[in-house]
């Protein structure tokens, strides 16, 4: 699944392409997605672009008349093509601009989504219970730490879930946990405020380093260029069962947590 970090190389692959850009067409060619398409995403079509946003993992595009969310589910992509490219089999929903090119929505297993939220009206139900953005200076060791406490679940689970903070999906969990040094499985108010800290940091730092060099390469993700990202070259731990620690040496160990897989090592991560 395309997590923030991808997300967010797809918004900087797009947003210079689209910003102050009039969408001259809509066309849905297949509406049944995760939740339906809305009649209301035609309000698009002579539109212009204010700004490509990012909040967690949805992408919004700003309009006068409201905001389009875009969610690209587990396989989905959003891609600027030349009017003269030939529509792909699961390209769902293209905006035509005036200059020709064509944004395209591709999704193959439709997991994803494109809604419509209209100016003026109260936050979309998606977004509304969101915690913050983890680059963002109100995700601090201070605001994990407090939260934390009585908390039973395993850390990992706990820093993945979107209302405490948006956007650490389970690969960049792992990295984050091996970095700070704390084992996925602990519950989360074992957590000190030192780890806190460290855990914070560790988080702000492997999501920076993604989104610099591509986002992770995942079977299905290509960023808005048709170019795979380049990070999973250099995951320490993250579906490294059996090999060697980048730092120790001893083996990765693997184990489910919550329905998913987590990887780590016994002798750096306490």
């Amino acid at each position: 699944m395309p997590e923030l970090p991808e997300v967010e190389t797809t918004r900087r692959g797009i947003q210079p392409h689209l910003v102050g850009k009039t969408f001259r067409q809509v066309t849905v060619h297949n509406p049944n997605l995760r939740w339906p398409v809305p009649q209301e995403i035609n309000a698009l079509q002579g539109a212009t672009v204010e700004s490509v946003t990012r909040r967690g993992k949805y992408l919004l595009l700003d309009v006068a008349a409201g905001t389009a969310i875009v969610h690209l589910g587990m396989s989905g992509s959003l891609r600027i093509c030349p009017p003269e490219e030939e529509r792909r089999k699961h390209d769902h929903i293209e905006l035509e601009l005036a200059s020709g090119s064509i944004l395209r929505f591709h999704d193959p297993r439709r997991f994803g989504c494109f809604l419509w939220q209209g100016a003026g009206e109260s936050t979309h139900t998606l977004l509304a219970s969101l915690g913050p953005e983890p680059l963002a200076s109100d995700f601090d060791a201070d605001y994990l730490y407090a939260l934390s406490r009585k908390r039973q679940v395993s850390i990992k689970n706990f820093i993945m879930n979107s209302k405490v903070v948006v956007g650490v999906g389970n690969i960049y969990a792992s990295e984050a946990l091996f970095m700070a040094g704390i084992r996925p499985g602990r519950a989360a108010h074992r957590l000190t405020r030192r780890e806190a800290l460290a855990l914070v940091e560790a988080i702000k730092h492997v999501l920076l380093r993604s989104i610099k060099q591509g986002g992770t390469t995942l079977r299905d993700f290509t960023n808005s260029d048709g170019n795979p990202g380049y990070f999973a070259q250099s995951l320490n731990v993250y579906g490294r069962t059996g090999k060697a620690c980048p730092a120790c040496k001893s083996p990765i160990k693997h184990q489910v947590l919550g329905q998913r897989a987590s990887f780590y090592c016994s002798q750096c991560q306490k």
